[in-house]
């Protein structure tokens, strides 16, 4: 015989979401009570339709109270927890949850962020009435089933599972709400400190900014928790902070031990990928992502993609970063695939295809093949990712699907079309121009040599008298008498090369490199490094050896230099340079380049000795303790 259920619900002004939730679940269930704390809107009304059982309660500060009225008025044999902004998915069966009698059983929570992004967790949310569970809690309010004078309670995992939308930017805004919250927190604390409650406790801390204080509440909670469900979501929460602090290696750590603990908890294993990676770990960060996609999404709490869509796109990332472009294409791929909507994948995609030098036509004709476009929202994600990206192939698209866009759309498509006439013409011809367009026009002021453009874009670029004449100065290709280049003037001058790259003008960019060679060395070091990234290995190699020359000691220089080596196949230059770079950055980077670099020589010795030498100096790092040379 089935048991029977009963949906009890706290709600106040809920009359946006309230319809939706009880339209989910009101067949599934044989009683639906609501208590109202105080609702100015039509939520009441609302309520009245769907059940008689609608009863008035006065706000006191306390969710458990409240949760606790509710359940007063429950007859059924079961009771289901729902929050209005919250709704049942249509295949839910919650009678065959039940079947089985546990006390109280988990169902899996899907969180829809804004930009569609899903976080899943786990959290009791169906329990047996008349048998003593109640609510503690006066925020964050949860069971009694843990308290030590109590029997021990059967639990269950039920197949139902429920989505809620609590957590778009407009519901989480209010950061100052989670402010006024803290001093009944802490009370809620103070009174019983918990698991749950400092839990809870560290992660409002973690919302609010306050990361210090957050990583109090979550150790002290982690003793507490290593027998309870939250303990990875703890763990995870807490490296987060440690990171968000430069705490890197502490993080690092904690992350190692607790995937060895929880293997199957994807975010965690993700979370220590992040950490890899920001420390340059790229070998052990890899391994993890691998790890995450064996996995899959799994876990008591899981972030959409972190064991699929979003594990391709570090891995992506990493390879990047590392000068594999061919590999990063592969991974890059299967991103896109899977997550048609990630606008960072689809431009991942196109940064990659770009820097590789892939004819334009070719680059059309294979993303056609992967983001095979039916509808009109994954029409307009692309678009909008070409546009930031300034992308040459936006034209197309908006020709292909005969696009009628705004004027500044429609001109930097063309002019990053290289309809360089058409486009001068439509900007001095528009009458509204935004203030994001004047690099743009710069731009296109450099590649034409033409003041009139350049005094146009001066209106949107805040430049000062000298920076106007220095840059004046480049656009136009004339001497300037021993320049001093400003940080602004700078950042904009990168900006400039990196488009040039991007529409393969590589004689204007040949004579931009004259000017970029009289700023810092930062800004050289920044430009050659964006020509190994497009391939321009050989001309940053005879450029990063004239810096070199004069930086011999510069380890940024000597590493780059290095790595151009190592690209074009120069080993032994490759080694002799890493060798000094090891001398002068003992750090971990310097001995995993090295071992790239005895890989492709196969100097077994030498691989070895690297990997002894990562083993005595870097603990935490987890390949050198896998690997059989």
């Amino acid at each position: 015989m089935y048991k029977t259920i009963a949906l009890c619900m706290i709600v106040k002004n809920e009359e946006q979401y309230l319809r939706r939730c009880l339209d989910s679940v009101k067949d599934k269930v044989d009683q639906i009570i609501i208590v109202d704390t105080g609702s100015t809107d039509a939520t009441v009304d609302i309520a009245k339709e769907y059940t008689n059982e609608v009863y008035n309660f006065a706000w006191v500060n306390d969710f458990s109270a409240a949760r606790n009225e509710a359940i007063k008025y429950a007859t059924s044999d079961y009771i289901l927890i729902l929050d209005a902004d919250e709704y049942l998915d249509e295949s839910s069966d919650l009678k065959a949850d039940v079947s089985s009698e546990c006390d109280y059983y988990f169902l899996k929570v899907h969180n829809i962020f804004s930009h569609n992004q899903k976080i899943e967790h786990t959290s009791i949310r169906i329990f047996a009435n008349f048998k003593g569970l109640f609510y503690r809690n006066r925020l964050h309010e949860h069971l009694n089933n843990l308290d030590e004078d109590k029997k021990a309670f059967t639990s269950g995992f039920g197949k139902s599972y429920l989505y809620h939308t609590g957590y778009t930017d407009e519901m989480m805004q209010d950061r100052d709400k989670q402010k006024r919250n803290l001093p009944l927190m802490l009370q809620e604390v103070k009174e019983n400190p918990n698991a749950y409650n400092l839990f809870n406790m560290g992660r409002t801390y973690k919302w609010v900014g306050e990361h210090e204080k957050a990583i109090h509440y979550f150790k002290k909670a982690y003793p507490l928790s290593t027998n309870l469900i939250i303990v990875s979501d703890l763990l995870t929460n807490l490296s987060h902070c440690l990171v968000s602090l430069k705490r890197e290696f502490e993080a690092l750590q904690i992350l190692n031990d607790a995937t060895a603990l929880y293997p199957n908890e994807t975010d965690l294993r993700h979370t220590q990928a992040l950490v890899f990676s920001e420390v340059h770990y790229y070998k052990d960060a890899t391994a993890a992502l691998k790890t995450c996609l064996q996995l899959g999404d799994q876990g008591i709490t899981v972030t959409e993609g972190n064991g699929g869509f979003m594990a391709y796109y570090r891995l992506a990332e990493l390879h990047e970063k590392n000068y594999r472009l061919s590999l990063s294409y592969e991974y890059i791929i299967e991103c896109v695939r899977i997550k048609k909507d990630f606008m960072a994948g689809i431009a991942k995609y196109f940064e990659i295809v770009t820097m590789a030098s892939i004819p334009l036509t070719d680059v059309y004709q294979n993303f056609n093949q992967i983001y095979r476009i039916s509808a009109i929202k994954e029409l307009k994600v692309l678009l909008e990712v070409l546009y930031a990206l300034r992308h040459p192939i936006l034209n197309r698209y908006l020709n292909d699907y005969k696009i009628n866009p705004e004027d500044n759309v429609l001109v930097i498509a063309t002019q990053y079309d290289k309809q360089y006439d058409k486009a001068k013409s439509m900007w001095l011809g528009m009458a509204n121009i935004d203030a994001e367009n004047g690099e743009d026009i710069l731009l296109l002021a450099l590649i034409l040599k033409d003041s009139e453009l350049f005094e146009l874009s001066r209106s949107y670029l805040n430049l000062s008298v000298k920076e106007a004449k220095v840059l004046r100065s480049i656009i136009m290709n004339h001497e300037i008498d021993i320049p001093k280049y400003t940080t602004y003037l700078e950042n904009i001058l990168e900006k400039l090369v990196d488009r040039l790259l991007i529409l393969q003008e590589y004689e204007i960019f040949q004579c931009s490199l004259e000017y970029i060679w009289l700023g810092s060395l930062e800004l050289k070091y920044n430009t050659l490094e964006k020509m190994m990234r497009y391939g321009f290995n050989e001309v940053a190699i005879d450029l990063l050896v004239k810096l070199f020359e004069v930086n011999p000691n510069d380890a940024k220089i000597i590493r780059l230099l290095g790595d151009a080596c190592l690209n074009s196949g120069y080993l032994e230059d490759a080694q002799l340079l890493y060798t000094k770079l090891l001398d002068l950055c003992p750090e971990y980077s310097s001995y995993e380049r090295s071992y790239r670099l005895y890989e492709q020589l196969e100097d077994k010795e030498m691989m070895k000795n690297i990997v002894d030498s990562i083993k005595n100096k870097f603990p935490l790092c987890l390949w050198v303790h896998e690997i059989a040379i």
